[in-house]
């Protein structure tokens, strides 16, 4: 790539650090900091140690779900299979650090090797099917929802799967400096994320991808190489989050993972990055989880039942998208 098209690339990306940027994931920590300071008024409970440490391991598996979904959603695309693929990479995961014969270190290997093989497989075939026809990601998704499921309650023939080594459910449950390891984890693939998205090449071609595909293919770039790896990104993703998911309930199991698709779509949508393409961040995403986190938990605290919180959720996410329409409108 010669530096009049790497001009041209970076003139397709919208600037991380711009004005409407900060101003933007300024808005959303607003947002965040106003919801803490409602339910730490409503509830004594709600900044207690144990409470933001319980939210901070609640968030996890949503964060590292949604870090995914950013890649695919910049695109232009969606996915709606994560949730599916995390239960059907558990559950190769789960079959793997089972196996008879194998000592705890060799079956953990497996199991992660297993679980990342799986959820990236899931994403690398939502995205050649995609790109190669040009279909409605919504559409291939959704197959794949229906796919990794079925598969996943196929293997475990319905059954849960449990009894895993102690060290692997140690890590599961292990901290440092009060932190959940978890989360930590998690933080480290937004700051892996973050470099990919805004440090290198790559980054920059999905994000030109989602302001003008057709700019990006005439400046002679792999334009369908580029929206299957965004694809494949989120499969690894859900790999990911599938061993997150084993290590802290010490189990594998074919109904894990319903609903959380819509969780992670939420809070990217909520961190600020448009279901257009082409604009939005890893860190409005890390700000958007926080929100549903902290949602969900303080709605706990105050009592209401489930599908109350199911009720608000959905409603915040209504106008998170009506926000974007809006956004979309007048920044055009």
């Amino acid at each position: 790539m010669n530096d009049t098209s790497l001009g041209k690339d970076k003139a397709m990306v919208e600037s991380r650090w711009s004005a409407k940027a900060i101003i933007r994931d300024a808005g959303i920590g607003l947002a965040l900091i106003s919801l803490i300071i409602i339910f730490s008024l409503a509830s004594e409970h709600f900044l207690s140690a144990n409470n933001i440490t319980n939210i901070l391991t609640q968030i996890t598996i949503n964060l590292i779900l949604a870090v995914g979904l950013t890649f695919v959603i910049l695109v232009a695309g969606i996915d709606l299979s994560v949730g599916s693929v995390l239960a059907f990479a558990s559950v190769v995961a789960g079959q793997a650090i089972t196996y008879p014969g194998l000592g705890p270190t060799e079956a953990i290997v497996f199991a992660v090797a297993a679980a990342l093989l799986a959820g990236t497989l899931c994403g690398l075939m939502n995205g050649l099917i995609s790109a190669y026809w040009g279909l409605p990601s919504f559409i291939i998704t959704l197959g794949m929802l229906n796919i990794a499921r079925g598969g996943a309650l196929h293997i475990s023939e319905a059954q849960t799967i449990y009894d895993f080594p102690e060290q692997f459910n140690d890590f599961g449950s292990a901290s440092f400096l009060g932190m959940p390891v978890v989360f930590i984890a998690a933080l480290v693939l937004v700051g892996i994320a973050w470099f990919v998205l805004h440090k290198t090449i790559f980054g920059r071609m999905i994000y030109g991808i989602g302001n003008n595909e057709e700019a990006v293919r005439l400046a002679g770039h792999p334009v369908f190489w580029y929206k299957v790896a965004a694809f494949t990104i989120c499969g690894l993703a859900a790999g990911v989050a599938a061993i997150i998911y084993m290590a802290r309930l010490n189990i594998s199991s074919p109904i894990a993972g319903i609903g959380f698709e819509l969780n992670a779509i939420a809070a990217v949508i909520i961190g600020g990055t448009s279901l257009m393409g082409g604009r939005g961040s890893v860190f409005g995403t890390l700000l958007g989880a926080f929100i549903i986190g902290v949602l969900a938990n303080g709605l706990i605290l105050l009592g209401l039942n489930d599908f109350m919180r199911q009720m608000i959720t959905g409603l915040v996410i209504i106008i998170a998208v009506v926000l974007d329409y809006y956004r979309e409108k007048y920044t055009k």
